[in-house]
């Protein structure tokens, strides 16, 4: 039986939403090992003066095993 562990992740991007999950990935794998998957809980962007998005955002969950 495996233990797993999730944890709440807040990640931007300038590129896009899915650059944003890469983002939260890549910053949760430097101290979290056996990332199970993500969970995108919530997306938002900014929209700047011009009327165009100027950052993604997204709340998301990590599942991990822990040993």
């Amino acid at each position: 039986m495996a233990v797993l562990k999730v944890i709440e992740v807040l990640a931007s991007s300038e590129k896009s939403w899915e650059n944003a999950a890469e983002n939260a990935l890549e910053h949760a794998s430097k101290s979290l090992k056996n990332i199970r998957s993500l969970y995108v809980n919530e997306q938002n962007c900014v929209v700047g003066e011009d009327g165009k998005i100027k950052e993604y955002r997204m709340n998301c969950k990590i599942t991990f095993e822990v040993k």
